[in-house]
C-alpha cells in the first residue's frame, strides 16, 4: 500500500505558495509543533503530514464528480462493472453503499485523528 501511494506523486498536481502568509501559518504550526516537544524534524513530518491530508481532502472535496445523494445510484450503476470474481473488495463495499449500510462519505476528522493519534504516538516514544 505505501509503494502504491507513492508511485501517484509525480502525477499529483503542484503547488508552491511561499508568500508573507503562508510563512507565518507554517511558522506558526511549527512553533506549537516544538512547544508539544517535536524535535524539528519531527514537526516538519508533522506539518507535512498534516497539510497533505488538508490540501487532499479539500482537493478530493472540490472535484469529486458526485454528491453524496447520488452515491446510492452510482454504486448501482456500477456493480455489475465491478465483479465480485475479479475485485471482491470493491464488490462488497459497492453492495454496503447500495444497501444502506455504508453511506461512502469521506470523513476529514477520520483521517485527521489518525495522524493525531500517529503524532500522539511518536511523542511517547521520544519522551
Amino acid at each position: 500500500m505505501k509503494r502504491s501511494a507513492t508511485t501517484t506523486r509525480p502525477i499529483q498536481s503542484t503547488r508552491v505558495n511561499v508568500g508573507a502568509a503562508m510563512l507565518r501559518y507554517i511558522d506558526a504550526t511549527l512553533g506549537c509543533l516544538r512547544s508539544a516537544g517535536f524535535t524539528y524534524q519531527q514537526a516538519d513530518r508533522a506539518w507535512n503530514a498534516m497539510d497533505a491530508h488538508i490540501y487532499g481532502f479539500t482537493l478530493r472535496e472540490s472535484t469529486f464528480p458526485l454528491e453524496p445523494a447520488e452515491y446510492v445510484s452510482a454504486a448501482t450503476y456500477f456493480l455489475p462493472r465491478i465483479p465480485e470474481s475479479t475485485h471482491p473488495h470493491m464488490n462488497a463495499l459497492t453492495r454496503l453503499v447500495i444497501e444502506g449500510e455504508h453511506d461512502g462519505v469521506s470523513e476529514f476528522e477520520f483521517g485527521l485523528e489518525l495522524i493525531l493519534d500517529g503524532l500522539e504516538r511518536l511523542l511517547e516514544v521520544t519522551d
